[in-house]
């Protein structure tokens, strides 16, 4: 009987393996927004112009964009909107439905960056609930609060 339990063991790990055989042994998890929005490529230039996003993937089709950024290591995704697969901009929907947290060293720095490369200010950048934090909204709609905690 113990060896029936070890073939099949093996054979498990060698399912899983073909099912997946580039995926790292130990692969953290984690989280990544993905902004569905209007006018893609643009949105590519005012998150590289506002905060200084890498692009680490980029496809284009069809005169839509798909690409994986990252601020300093922190990384999302943005597509042009595909109302046929339900990804639809704040635009569509009037408004948007989260908001995104850009921790920072200077939110002062970053803020004014942001707002300079088109985004619009909510609020600007104060003191309160222990985080120096301001917020704008991207020219596609998306709100990003920009702070650090104080402690």
């Amino acid at each position: 009987m113990p060896k029936k339990k070890k073939v099949a063991r093996k054979d498990a790990k060698k399912s899983a393996a073909r099912r997946n055989p580039k995926v790292p042994a130990k692969l953290a998890t984690s989280i990544a927004p993905w902004l569905s929005l209007r006018g893609g490529a643009k949105a590519v230039e005012f998150y590289k112009s506002a905060f200084g996003a890498v692009e680490l993937f980029r496809l284009e089709d069809g005169g839509g964009v798909v690409a994986r950024l990252s601020i300093d290591g922190a990384e999302f995704w943005m597509s042009d909107e595909s109302p046929e697969h339900y990804n639809f901009s704040p635009e569509s929907i009037g408004g948007s439905t989260i908001r995104i947290i850009l921790t920072v060293a200077d939110p002062d720095a970053v803020f004014a960056r942001a707002v300079a490369a088109g985004a619009i200010e909510v609020y600007p950048v104060t003191d309160e609930h222990e985080w120096r934090i301001g917020r704008v909204i991207d020219p596609f709609g998306h709100h990003w609060e920009i702070g650090r905690p104080l402690s």
